[in-house]
């Protein structure tokens, strides 16, 4: 079977852009970069492809712009983007996406826990025929059990709760090709879990394993808080859940105190005597219901502020700076907003 990576072949010299989100990435960029290049050299030598790298910084307050901006003076292979302010890695990734040109497009994380070298196993799948190769995660070294278990709940939290296209053990490590891409681009939420929206486009896709590393350096981006936030964004974006089992909760209290109401007024009635604890009963029906009604309006809260947010058609990023060469192909933009 003849993929999109081989058709280009026959023409030209395929690009794999590589695509890389970085906040306050001052202590790793160094080993960042340097991978990369070794990277594009052995992309250059064993697959044949020229390496395009996008280093976007997510409004960094240490001096990482300050080294994207350096190496990409060095090396004509880096192009970097500074964006306004921390408008979060779902909307760097997107900046990234949109500046990409390359035939195929490649999504790492700054702090080298995934190992660059995995592309070249990934370039191999795309020109067997698959526009997304996900990057799986076998093992998770230099992880505490306690990241390993808040991982493991926030996959299965988000498949139970409607992100049904969501690869277990898979981040944003991915490769997609130019169609896929494209495809992607076309969807326009204002919140998003790109790796929900990946997988609900549908074209062909297969996976790729791999041993997660310990941090090469600096610290990590991602404490609870922030993964259940994802979490909750990716959640609301892609099902209707939440205001179902909001529902189905209502009913299902309305039925038990109602039912119990009854046999307690079953019991008591033919005696003419008070319904002994009737009170109680009413009182925790009250608490009850209305913690319920609390938690309906939360749910409720969270959707209708999406659709607030996606009504006031903001850019999903503003980009303040760009560094690197400035040949536009294949749809990178320079008018320094997002879609």
């Amino acid at each position: 079977m003849m993929g999109n990576g081989g058709e280009v072949g026959r023409t030209r010299r395929a690009v794999v852009s590589l695509v890389v989100p970085c906040f306050n990435e001052h202590d790793v960029l160094p080993l960042l970069i340097a991978r990369l290049q070794e990277l594009a050299a052995q992309l250059a030598t064993e697959r044949d492809c020229d390496a395009d790298i996008v280093l976007v910084d997510d409004g960094s307050t240490d001096d990482t712009w300050a080294g994207i901006h350096a190496a990409a003076a060095a090396d004509a292979r880096i192009r970097g983007a500074r964006l306004s302010r921390n408008f979060g890695q779902q909307a760097a990734l997107t900046c990234g996406y949109e500046l990409a040109f390359g035939d195929a497009v490649v999504c790492l994380d700054a702090d080298l826990q995934d190992p660059p070298e995995v592309v070249l196993e990934m370039v191999a799948r795309w020109r067997a025929g698959f526009d997304v190769v996900y990057g799986v995660r076998r093992r998770r070294l230099g992880e505490t059990a306690f990241k390993r278990g808040t991982a493991q709940c926030f996959y299965w939290l988000i498949r139970r709760l409607g992100a049904v296209h969501v690869r277990a053990a898979a981040g944003e490590f991915r490769l997609l090709s130019r169609r896929a891409l494209d495809a992607l681009r076309h969807l326009g939420e204002t919140d998003r879990l790109l790796r929900e929206m990946v997988g609900w486009i549908g074209f062909p896709a297969t996976d790729v394993l791999y041993d997660r590393q310990p941090r090469a350096a600096g610290a990590t981006k991602w404490p609870v808080h922030k993964m259940l936030r994802l979490a909750l964004d990716g959640i609301v974006a892609s099902s209707r859940a939440p205001l179902r089992w909001a529902f189905y909760l209502a009913a299902g209290l309305s039925l038990v105190f109602l039912g119990y109401l009854s046999w307690r007024w079953a019991g008591h009635a033919w005696l003419d005597k008070p319904l002994a604890g009737l009170d109680s009963a009413v009182l925790l029906s009250v608490i009850v219901f209305g913690a319920a009604n609390l938690l309906g309006q939360a749910v409720l809260g969270e959707y209708v502020g999406r659709i607030h947010r996606q009504s006031l058609r903001r850019p999903l990023y503003i980009v303040q700076e760009l560094a690197g060469r400035r040949e536009v192909r294949n749809g990178d933009r320079e008018n320094g907003t997002g879609s």
